[in-house]
Parts: C-alpha cells; sequence; structure tokens
C-alpha cells in the first residue's frame, strides 16, 4: 500500500515548520526546538501503546 500525503496535510506540516523556525536565532535553537518536539511525541505514543 502506497501512502501519499494529501496537500491539506502537506500545507499543514509546512505551517508546523513556520512556527518552529519562528523566532530561532540559528539553526541550532531550530534544530532543539524540533528534537524536543520528537521527544513528546514519542513519549505521547509510548504512553498511548501502553494503554
Amino acid at each position: 500500500m502506497e501512502d501519499f500525503m494529501t496537500d491539506k496535510q502537506f500545507t499543514t506540516i509546512l505551517e508546523m515548520v513556520k512556527m518552529i523556525l519562528e523566532g530561532c536565532k540559528d539553526l541550532d535553537e531550530a534544530n532543539e526546538k524540533v528534537d524536543k518536539l520528537l521527544e513528546s511525541q514519542k513519549a505521547e505514543n509510548q504512553k498511548a501503546n501502553k494503554k
């Protein structure tokens, strides 16, 4: 089965990236924000899978 992203999903992802990058002074700060979001999402997924 092939997975395709809809235009709406793609637009949503780009809007989220824009929000992350706003206010970042440099690439390192942007990377830190993304890493924190990924860790948070991973923890949330693990919590949901335990139920």
